[in-house]
This record gives structure tokens, C-alpha cells and sequence, in this order.
């Protein structure tokens, strides 16, 4: 018996089937993990740039804070030019506004041009190249396994800063940050060169079967759009989701090492506890993405929020007990925990709008953790203002865990129940059109 799509023997068709979705996960995972590693190496670049320009850090830590909420609006934008363009253009785009960004950084004279290139062109150039066009293209591609397939995905962003941060470091003790910046953008240049040689038709055409129910559901009009995405709780609840993990990530982390310094650890311990964090991050996001496949997302959501919340607890306990082993509570609940909730987002996306405008709906849910990562940097650092300590910015942390767990046990898409159609969209409209009804 032959498959009818390749005249192969089913068995062999499954096997190149299954070699060409591990070849497309390997080439979005290694994207990923450059994306991420060029776009967070900005915190290694903030002393040298600081000394040139002899600046205060609030103005640069300003240009990190750009860079958030423009990929956060970038998002939409890039999974709708996925959409409408494809992923052969959208990967090209995103990685030569990327290296030319680096490139032109390098030159720069003034502060605010950097606001423009790092924060702006960054902003652009990640979010065309990064956790956006890799979920789509591998939700095409792995079906049964797909929570551990956007795991993987998810964990390289870790491994790509794990991986960069040493290089770029060593490349900036040995040429200076304008040239590590070049270093960068002929990088990113290089990639962009290279897969121009890829068989894009192939890999955005996706596995037979899932590209076959894709079609149907476009021949059916039961394609989903991002207007139509809109008028669904599940759009909203996904929204919210990112929104509270980034308030609840970010409320913590940009003044983790001055909040460890200044508990009485040395300059350097707490460093390199901020790097652990990271790297124990990667093993919580691959986790969380196989753990899914098994127990669901619900579960995995609430021991990732519930673990989130202790760790926050044991790390405002090391204020009055100076104990490393708060730290090391803190390492583990927190930090493996850390982002193990953007693998869980990303399958429901594509498991709830399945098919037509899916990347756009993906990117617009993304909006959120932009808007959440700048409110809880910020909010945060106005707590510490108002309050002179950091136990405000802690109970933020919490508050924003809480809220992304009670969206994950409130609201049926996020519970494994049935998926909104588009039925449900248009009846939404069309109730939402109608007068009150007087009493």
C-alpha cells in the first residue's frame, strides 16, 4: 500500500514525514536560540556603553525597557507578516533588520540612536526570527508531541542566552562593544545567507495530515482570524496569561542582584545567582513541555505558578535570615519555574486557532507579555521608591502568579475543554450587536 501524497510505502512515508519535523524543529530551535542571545546580550554591553557615553543607568536601563514594549507590539505585527508573506520572508526580514541593526549600532554618537536601533530594530528583528514563526512552523509539523516539541523551542531561548552571554563577553574585553556589535550583525548576516538554501516550500507545507485538516478547514471557511480570535474568552484569558507571568517574572528579576547585594551577599555571588537562574530556567521550560503531553497543561500550570509564588516567598525570607538556603529554594521554585508557562501558552494557541491567521493570533496574544514585562520592571521600581524596600515588588510578583493561575482554573480553554469555533465567535458578535432587552 502507498501514501497517495508522496507514492511512497506508508511506513517509509511516516519515517521522512518524522525526519523532516525533527530537521524543522532543529533549524527554529538554533534561530530561537541566536534570537535570544543577540537580543538579551544588551545587559552585557551596559557598563562599557555607560563609561563612553558617561550616563546615568537609568537612561540605558530605558533602552532594555524599549526594547520589551516594542516586541510586544512588534509581536502582532511579525505573525501577521508570517500569515499573509510567509516564513521564507518573514525569517529574511527579521534577520537582516537584525544584523543591520548590530552593524549600525556599532557607529552610533549618540544615546538615542541606540534607543532606535538596539531597542526599536531589536525589537523588530527578534520578534521576526524568534518564539513567533518557530511555534507556528512546528505546530504544522508535530501533533501528539507538540507540548514537548514548543518545549524545546521555549528552552532554547535559555540555551541561547546561556551560550551568548560568555561569548559576547569575551568578544567585548577583546574588540570593545562597537566591535562585538559588528561581530553580531555579520552573524546575523551569515544566517540570513545561509537559509536562503533551505526548502522553505517544504517546511512551511507542514506534515501531510495536519496540512491536509489546515486546507479543509479553509475550504469549510472555518478558518480562524485575528478579529475573530478576539471575540473568544480563551483569546483573552491566553492574553492574560502572559501578561501576569511577565508582571509576575520581571517584578523580580530586574532587581534581583541589587536585592541580593544588598541582603549581604557579595557583588559576585549574586551575580552568579542571577545567572543560575537563568540556566536553570531551560530545564523547567523542556519540562514543562513533556509534563504537558502527560498530565495536562491546568496541572502544569499550577505547580509552575504554585512554585513561582514559594520561591518569591523564600527569596523575601533571605531579608531577615540571610540563609543560602532561601537562595537555593529560590533557584529552584522560581527560577526552574521561570518559563515553563510560554511552551503552555503556545500550544493552546495553536490547539484553540488552529489553522488560517494562527501566527497573527499568537503574536497579538504575545502583545501581553510586553505590556507585562514593562509594567512589572517599572512597577516594581516604583515600589522600591515609595516603599524603600523590595517586599513590594515581591507581593507584585505574587499577585501577578495568582492571577495567571486563576485564568488557567476559570477559563475552559485553558482547562483542556473543548476549543472555541468560530461559531462561538460569530454568536459572541452578533449578541454583543444586539439592543438590552428592557426590563
Amino acid at each position: 500500500m502507498t501514501a497517495p501524497a508522496s507514492g511512497l510505502p506508508v511506513a517509509d512515508s511516516q519515517v521522512a514525514a518524522n525526519r523532516a519535523a525533527l530537521g524543522v524543529l532543529m533549524m527554529c530551535t538554533v534561530i530561537s536560540a541566536i534570537s535570544r542571545g543577540v537580543g538579551e546580550s544588551f545587559a552585557i554591553f551596559l557598563l562599557p556603553i555607560a563609561r563612553e557615553f558617561q550616563t546615568d543607568r537609568a537612561a540605558l536601563t530605558g533602552i532594555y525597557s524599549a526594547y520589551m514594549v516594542a516586541l510586544g507590539v512588534m509581536s502582532p505585527i511579525a505573525g501577521t507578516i508570517f500569515d499573509r508573506l510567509g516564513a521564507r520572508l518573514c525569517y529574511s526580514v527579521g534577520l537582516a533588520v537584525f544584523g543591520g541593526a548590530c552593524l549600525l549600532a556599532s557607529q552610533v554618537s549618540a544615546l538615542w540612536q541606540l534607543y532606535l536601533l538596539t531597542g526599536l530594530g531589536g525589537a523588530i528583528g527578534a520578534s521576526m526570527i524568534g518564539m513567533l514563526p518557530a511555534s507556528s512552523l512546528v505546530s504544522r509539523w508535530f501533533q501528539k508531541k507538540l507540548s514537548t516539541a514548543m518545549g524545546v523551542i521555549s528552552a532554547s531561548m535559555g540555551v541561547g542566552l546561556l551560550v551568548f552571554s560568555p561569548i559576547v563577553q569575551s568578544l567585548v574585553a577583546q574588540r570593545g562593544w562597537r566591535g562585538t556589535y559588528q561581530v553580531l550583525g555579520l552573524m546575523l548576516l551569515a544566517v540570513l545567507a545561509l537559509i536562503q538554501f533551505l526548502p522553505w516550500r517544504r517546511i512551511a507545507a507542514g506534515a501531510p495530515e495536519i496540512a491536509a485538516a489546515r486546507k479543509q478547514q479553509a475550504a469549510d471557511g472555518q478558518a480562524w482570524t485575528v478579529s475573530r480570535a478576539l471575540r473568544t474568552p480563551v483569546f483573552w484569558a491566553l492574553f492574560g496569561v502572559m501578561f501576569c507571568t511577565s508582571v509576575s517574572t520581571f517584578a523580580v528579576s530586574v532587581q534581583l542582584v541589587a536585592y541580593l547585594i544588598e541582603s549581604g551577599l557579595p557583588p559576585l555571588q549574586a551575580a552568579s545567582i542571577y545567572g543560575l537562574v537563568g540556566m536553570v530556567s531551560i530545564v523547567g521550560t523542556f519540562l514543562a513541555g513533556s509534563l504537558a503531553d502527560r498530565i495536562g497543561e491546568m496541572r502544569v500550570a499550577i505547580i509552575s505558578y504554585g512554585s513561582t509564588i514559594a520561591g518569591v516567598a523564600a527569596l523575601a525570607a533571605l531579608g531577615s535570615s540571610h540563609a543560602m538556603a532561601m537562595v537555593a529554594a529560590f533557584v529552584v521554585l522560581f527560577g526552574t519555574m521561570q518559563g515553563s508557562r510560554g511552551p503552555l501558552v503556545a500550544v493552546l494557541s495553536a490547539r484553540n486557532f488552529a489553522g488560517g491567521r494562527q501566527t497573527g493570533i499568537y503574536g497579538a496574544v504575545l502583545f501581553g507579555m510586553g505590556m507585562g514585562g514593562a509594567l512589572g520592571s517599572w512597577g516594581s521600581g516604583a515600589l522600591y521608591d515609595l516603599t524603600g524596600g523590595y517586599y513590594g515588588g515581591f507581593a507584585l510578583s505574587a499577585a501577578g502568579a495568582a492571577c495567571g493561575l486563576l485564568l488557567f482554573v476559570t477559563v475552559p480553554g485553558l482547562r483542556g475543554q473543548r476549543p472555541p469555533t468560530l461559531h462561538d465567535a460569530r454568536a459572541l458578535s452578533v449578541s454583543a450587536s444586539k439592543p438590552a432587552r428592557r426590563l
